[in-house]
Formats: C-alpha cells, structure tokens, sequence
C-alpha cells in the first residue's frame, strides 16, 4: 500500500517510520538538529512550497529520508490507517 504525503509524493506505507507535527516537535533542541543533519547529508526532501505542517521519515533508521509536507501530521496518520502512539 502506498502513503500520500502531498505534492505528487508517495511512498510505501510499510517504509514509514514516524509523522511529526511540524509546530510540536521543531521546539525541542534534539529534532531541530536532526532535520539539520539529514537537510546537510541530503536525506531531506522538501516537497511543500507553503509553510510546511509536517515532516515523516521513511526507509529505515540507519538510512532514513525526510519528507517535509503542508498535509497535516493528522491528515497523514489518517491515511496510513494506523493509530497514533500517545505517551
């Protein structure tokens, strides 16, 4: 099955390993330095050109690719048909 992540991207669902919310989680310290390192060793993918709502990783945690998206973290996590982990 395939993930719509906007702006005529998809992926494989079975790829996605986490949807974030782009508000919620660029505050902490430790996720803005991840987007930073993966947007300097090219695994960042910016497919929004609007102000981005939020950014799923794909592929695996060794090599993973960064999607930044305007479709909403909600949108997206409807889509994959999963329910979202609440801590």
């Amino acid at each position: 099955m395939y993930l719509h992540l906007g702006a005529d991207t998809v992926v494989k669902s079975r790829e996605v390993i986490g949807v974030f919310d782009m508000d919620n989680t660029t505050t902490a310290a430790s996720t803005r330095k991840f987007l930073n390192t993966a947007e300097k060793e090219k695994r960042l993918i910016n497919i929004s050109e609007e102000l981005p709502k939020s950014f799923i990783v794909c592929g695996s945690r060794e090599d993973p690719t960064v999607y930044i998206s305007t479709v909403s973290s909600q949108t997206i996590e409807k889509r994959t048909g999963r329910k979202q982990i609440e801590n």
